[in-house]
């Protein structure tokens, strides 16, 4: 018998495991989503995430597997749902708001026997201090007893050609054995490999390790990197040559700050959590906060620099930025640093022009910044080049051969002549 899957929320996350989840041949699934114009759009069959191509999403459409909707009737009669929903910073604290509202729409439509599992990012304890209640509150059954909770974090990384969702292996919990079979069961028969750990808060934390891990050694990169040029030092060779050693190093590169949702907001929810139970403060994460969240600023000096050694003012000065999405070859613009750089920069009287061949959403940037081919006329055209994110797309030789000034933060070019590394 097929069993029913809500997914709500249809975003980066939700709408590739919706649409995984119906091409398996086992759910008939409901892609639920508050925005009414988003599920317009994939009733459509246009995606717009980059990991679900429109085909995709065409066929499941077409063979009645998936079906996008915002009427919360729509919930009704589940066997299986997934919150994958925001979970943003607001004002610098954690959000929860989605999650409830996912919750509280999914709770008058649990049954006996159904499982719900959370895959947003979010604090060690939310799944069974705030989902949990609110599903037992708006349902009037008993979790434990008569249905299943758990959570399994999301590890998508957009843009990713090796690593997608179905294979890279996907942590399960659940509140209780019962709970953590169900939980596997699921996604058991939708990605490669589960692997269970003993309970949601300890999913939880993972989750965030992953993330403050890569957040805080990016960090230590990027400040290496800030010191190293005053020391005289290329640190992009001493990376290179560090990452020579086959154990006990990792590579990490610098680059103009963090972006996605990941970096910027996950270990702030950790480092929220230590301070709110345990009264202490998270040194690690708070000092690459503050590295990774200055790092717009420093390229925007570096800029400065570099146009003042030429005899130019920032203010007045054409700036054409390479790269608005936080990582290449994707469309993902959220908490880019491409964006921080072209409001100081804007803020400064510089003309700043952009190119981003992969972002096309509407992005929450000054209006002043407009958007150009980075063909010859352009390239020729501006004071200086800030290569922001490393999109494969663009014309790397056009750019060294026809730029007077090239910033590179990504080290996609040579550096000499015309072009300094970050």
């Amino acid at each position: 018998m097929t069993e029913t899957v809500v997914i709500a929320g249809q975003g980066y996350v939700g709408l590739p495991l919706a649409v995984l989840a119906a091409e398996s041949g086992h759910f008939h699934v409901v892609g639920y989503d508050v925005a009414v114009a988003r599920v317009k759009r994939l009733a459509a069959g246009e995606s717009y995430v980059e990991d679900v191509s429109s085909e995709r999403l065409a066929a499941v459409l077409a063979a009645g597997t998936y079906r996008p909707s915002a009427d919360p009737a729509a919930l009704a009669g589940f066997d299986v749902a997934v919150i994958s929903v925001p979970t943003p910073l607001r004002e610098g604290l954690p959000d929860l708001s989605h999650i409830e509202s996912a919750a509280r729409a999914l709770a008058p439509h649990l049954t006996a026997g159904a499982t719900v599992v959370l895959e947003s990012t979010t604090y060690p304890g939310t799944t069974e201090e705030l989902v949990g209640p609110i599903l037992e509150e708006g349902s009037g059954l008993r979790l434990g007893t008569d249905f299943h909770l758990g959570y399994s974090p999301e590890r998508i990384d957009p843009g990713n050609p090796v690593w997608g969702l179905a294979e890279t292996p996907k942590l399960v919990s659940g509140v209780d054995a019962a709970s953590l079979a169900a939980v596997q069961g699921f996604y058991d028969r939708v990605v490669h490999t589960t692997v269970p750990v003993a309970s949601p808060k300890v999913a939880e934390l993972a989750k965030l390790v992953e993330n403050t891990f890569r957040h805080v050694n990016i960090a230590l990169v990027n400040e290496i990197a800030m010191f190293a040029r005053e020391l005289g030092i290329d640190s992009w060779q001493a990376i290179d040559a560090a990452s020579s050693k086959p154990f006990g190093f990792m590579r990490f590169t610098p680059g103009p700050g963090v972006g996605g949702h990941c970096l910027p907001v996950d270990p702030v929810y950790l480092s929220w959590q230590v301070h709110r139970t345990l009264g202490r403060r998270f040194r690690f994460v708070e000092l690459a906060n503050d590295v990774n969240e200055h790092m717009p600023d420093y390229v925007v000096q570096r800029l400065i620099e570099a146009l003042n050694a030429r005899k130019r003012s920032v203010n007045g000065s054409r700036v054409l930025l390479l790269g608005l999405a936080y990582k290449p070859n994707t469309g993902d613009a959220r908490e880019s640093p491409a964006i921080r750089v072209a409001e100081l920069l804007l803020g400064l009287g510089a003309d700043v022009v952009a190119a981003d061949p992969h972002v096309v959403e509407p992005i929450p940037v000054d209006r002043r910044l407009v958007r150009v081919e980075p063909d010859a006329a352009e390239l020729a055209a501006a004071d200086a080049v800030v290569v922001l994110t490393d999109h494969d797309e663009f014309d790397w030789d056009l750019v060294a051969a026809t730029a007077t000034l090239v910033l590179d933060c990504r080290r996609r070019l040579v550096p000499g002549g015309a072009v300094e590394l970050l």
